[in-house]
């Protein structure tokens, strides 16, 4: 078995030697023999700490605590970068023709399809389902991706160079060429600064989103349609519609701006101009490849009749359109650059018909007159952009705070001398949102001069109602809880003038919001008017970042399985589709972890076809940076959506929802006795993880708190658990859960949590998540650094939380039965076990500069860079920055 498993990772092994030994050379061109030496030295000593080493630890320690001032931005660089290139040559593993079959990921909807058409289910049935398809992917830009948009670009090309360098057929001269420029591209690497010298602005996350839609979803919507089209006929001779888009995709960037003062009505109405803008490009660049493959002359009579009998028909109609969309990005250019010429839409795309229908005519002619064969090239892969894209590219939320708003009525009322909205109770509330959303006349007077932060919210109602309802998607109310709250928004947009009527979603994020969303919704499909509005389709987002940070993510996602259950309930009761919105983050302690497992271990009913969730920073590209993992994540979703649907997991039994309770109820409490109720965690966590120094990495456009005077409850949950990750403790994804499954077993209960974890895709994949962020924790590292950087009077709480990470960890190896963590997942394993050698100097030396910088009234240069570069490499070795 041994020998198998080593055969199964020598391809793997083997690329990241290769990328490890260019690096190392390109280190020693640049700063010498010694230097490469020293580097070199540290790893090894790592390794062999790893493996209990005591002395070789000692030495790894003196080193690094005795690195020169000038030694220390490259030291951290050559350690950042070596992890870069191993997350690129595992990425790159999976869709290598060298895969195992082992570690790479089976045709997901291949699979599905057969284990469908096995389980008696119609023909008709699975076709319709995956025709109603509804997956939204919500691209957000938090945790902003830390490696900076043009190292991505070089890591991208790496992979290309490494898919030349796999090609037998290569000769001598071409492998050559190859190896030269892959040399090239980790040289530009290495003499890249990977830290941003400013922070990004919101529409430079914008365009970092637009990015991986150009260098890798563009042609990835069209593969992966194309292999479903493929899997589907060979199953059941019937071909998909051309017009089919079961994934669409959304962004926040641009338009989230809760607690992010920097997101504007100007930024967000930059950023659609700059998604059209990047659409038209793209558009573009495909209509003027279909002029020169388009050159047939035979059409059918209703394109002869349009192109009054040209002998070019199809060039003609593509010619026109090629015209109108240079147009349009003219147009466009002077939009961004501060000018609104008068211009006739007629001569631009500016409705997606004016794109869609002249291809679909080019499409049935071509099908009338035989050449089905050519439609199907580039012209359907152009028809199934636009049903995934639009002419938008994507469609963008907007999300505000709920106290924005009510802030708007409240200063109202009081300039109209009714009243202060905020000191009514919710009855009052409602009574006066419904008298006025069904009153023509204006409620808000011409000459009203409102404050600022008033203004704001107004401006971007009034920016809302300008634009085309393809171009935007929901409107989220963030920390919502009651029906005022959506009422509100939908009073601002009906006084804005907006004719459409937008999704408004209240976002459910604490525990007392989770549990009390069912009561929220049935209020307000309650109310005729609302139900009205509605049109049938209610959207409600659940919130998973601040939830596991204000209980612990074992309450946090039995608060968020009942809340699903109950307004699944609800919804159906009030004849309302349901749509779920998930806000997963990247990582478990935010919702994370594999989308697949996550999707099918949903409440039964909960998904039916339906679904949004946000795919965030550093995950948009390990998931969809490549076309071919691309393609691979794609297929996983739907395979996941139409799975949830036609084959729900199963109702769970009273004893296991009884016995979820109890352990939802005990790790709550747990969590809470810590994080709110122990005094002397809030210094302990601000000395033991580098949280404050976070603040000063050039992240993400969003301040780390929502108030900048604020405690623990103010920081966001980003930094909250990306600083926890750094000293690799993880403790926001475990604290309390491990406790509340060790009193389950007290109570006798371990046949029971057995029985749970086998049946019920819910509890099994909340244990197989314990156990990959058990596996990832380092408690030793964690003490280290407690002992250089922590009073010792505060020492005992890192016992203590060592002590029940332990627990955790011994809990859940008695519940599965096993030896070690993570046994059934051996890829994953081996993962984490490549990584280790390299995060741990990283992490050794991140806490010398951190006790460095605490003891320096104005730290070095030097300093502060390299612990900036530590924390981009631990980010990159863990897999997630938050």
């Amino acid at each position: 078995m041994a020998e198998q498993v080593a055969d199964m990772y020598a391809s793997l092994r083997a690329n990241v030697g290769h990328l490890g030994q260019i690096l190392g050379d390109t280190m020693q061109s640049h700063l010498g023999d010694a230097f490469l030496e020293k580097v070199e030295h540290i790893r090894i000593l790592a390794k062999q700490a790893r493996k209990g080493d005591e002395s070789s630890r000692e030495q790894m320690l003196a080193l690094l605590t005795a690195l020169p001032d000038d030694e220390l931005v490259p030291f951290a660089k050559a350690f950042n970068q070596f992890l870069n290139l191993a997350n690129i040559a595992e990425q790159y593993h999976t869709i290598s023709r060298n895969c195992d079959e082992l570690v790479c990921v089976p045709d997901p909807v291949e699979q599905l399809l057969g284990r469908l058409l096995n389980a008696n289910l119609a023909e008709d049935d699975l076709l319709n389902c995956l025709q109603q398809l509804e997956i939204d992917l919500v691209l957000t830009a938090h945790p902003t991706e830390i490696s900076r948009r043009t190292l991505i670009q070089k890591y991208t090309s790496v992979v290309d160079s490494l898919t030349e360098l796999e090609n037998s057929q290569l000769s001598e001269r071409e492998r050559s060429q190859n190896t030269l420029r892959l040399r090239q591209l980790i040289a530009q690497i290495w003499h890249t600064n990977e830290i941003r010298r400013e922070r990004p602005t919101p529409v430079d996350e914008a365009r970092w989103g637009l990015s991986t839609i150009e260098s890798s979803l563009w042609q990835a919507i069209p593969d992966f349609l194309r292999q479903l089209n493929d899997q589907v006929e060979r199953r059941t001779g019937k071909q998909l519609p051309i017009s089919i888009a079961p994934v669409r995709f959304s962004s926040w960037m641009g338009g989230d701006r809760d607690g992010n003062p920097f997101v504007t009505h100007k930024v967000t109405q930059e950023v659609l101009d700059r998604n059209r803008h990047a659409a038209a490009r793209l558009y573009l660049k495909d209509i003027t490849a279909l002029v020169n493959e388009l050159s047939m002359e035979q059409a059918n009579a209703e394109l002869q009749a349009y192109t009054n009998n040209s002998h070019e028909p199809y060039r003609d109609v593509l010619r026109q359109l090629r015209c109108k969309l240079r147009n349009t990005i003219d147009y466009l250019n002077n939009r961004l650059e501060g000018r609104h010429p008068d211009v006739d839409t007629s001569e631009l795309i500016w409705q997606q018909a004016d794109l869609q229908q002249p291809l679909e005519l080019l499409y049935q002619s071509l099908t009338d007159c035989g050449m089905k064969l050519i439609a199907n090239g580039l012209l359907l892969d152009i028809l199934r952009r636009l049903a995934s894209f639009g002419i938008h590219m994507l469609r963008l939320d907007i999300r505000q705070d709920s106290t924005r708003h009510s802030d708007v009525i409240a200063e109202l009322t009081r300039y109209l001398g009714v009243g202060d909205y905020n000191h009514w109770d919710e009855s009052e509330k409602q009574a006066f949102l419904l008298r006025e959303l069904a009153n023509k006349r204006p409620l808000i007077p011409s000459n009203w001069q409102p404050s600022d932060d008033v203004a704001e919210v107004i401006n971007t109602c009034a920016l809302i109602a300008k634009q085309p309802k393809e171009a935007l998607g929901s409107y989220v109310i963030s920390m919502a809880g009651k029906p005022s709250d959506v009422l509100t928004v939908l009073l601002l947009l009906k006084e804005s003038g907006c004719s459409h009527p937008m999704r408004v979603v209240p976002l459910f994020e604490t525990l007392e919001d989770l549990t009390n969303a069912a009561s929220c919704i049935k209020s307000l499909l309650d109310i005729d008017w609302y139900r009205g509005y509605t049109k049938g389709m209610q959207e409600v987002m659940i919130g998973y970042s601040d939830s596991a940070k204000d209980a612990g993510v074992m309450a946090a996602a039995w608060a968020q399985y009942s809340a699903q259950e109950q307004l699944v309930e609800v919804c159906k009761k009030a004849d309302v589709k349901l749509m779920l919105f998930h806000g997963r983050g990247g990582s478990i302690g935010r919702g994370g972890g594999p989308a697949h497992k996550a999707i099918l271990s949903q409440p039964p009913g909960s998904v039916d076809g339906r679904i949004r969730v946000t795919e965030q920073g550093e995950m948009i590209r390990f998931k969809f940076g490549l076309p071919k993992l691309a393609v691979q994540s794609l297929a996983l979703y739907t395979s996941a959506v139409m799975e949830a649907t036609l084959l729900p997991p199963p109702e769970p039994k009273k004893e296991w929802r009884d016995c979820m309770q109890r352990i939802a109820e005990e790790s709550v409490t747990h969590y809470r006795g810590i994080v709110r109720e122990e005094k002397d965690f809030v210094p302990y966590f601000r000395a033991a993880t580098p949280e404050v120094e976070l603040g000063k990495l050039p992240l993400g456009s969003r301040p780390a708190k929502r108030k900048v005077d604020g405690g623990i409850e103010s920081l966001r949950a980003i930094p909250w658990i990306f600083a926890w990750s750094q000293n690799r403790l993880m403790l926001p994804a475990w604290l309390g859960a491990g406790e509340a499954l060790k009193a389950a077993i007290d109570r006798d209960e371990l046949n029971l949590l057995r029985e749970m974890e086998a049946q019920w895709p819910f509890f099994e994949t909340r244990i197989s998540m314990l156990e990959m962020v058990y596996m990832k924790a380092e408690p030793n590292l964690a003490k280290y650094y407690e002992t250089c950087l922590v009073k010792p009077e505060l020492h005992h709480l890192g016992e203590k939380l060592r002590q029940r990470l332990q627990l955790g960890v011994d809990t859940v190896l008695s519940l599965t039965e096993s030896d070690e963590l993570m046994s059934h997942t051996p890829w994953n394993r081996e993962s984490v076990k490549l990584r280790n050698p390299y995060i741990d100097p990283l992490n050794f030396l991140q806490t010398e500069l951190l006790a460095r910088t605490r003891k320096e009234a104005e730290p070095s240069k030097n300093v502060e860079l390299g612990l900036m570069l530590t924390i981009a490499g631990v980010a990159a070795g863990m897999r997630n920055t938050g």
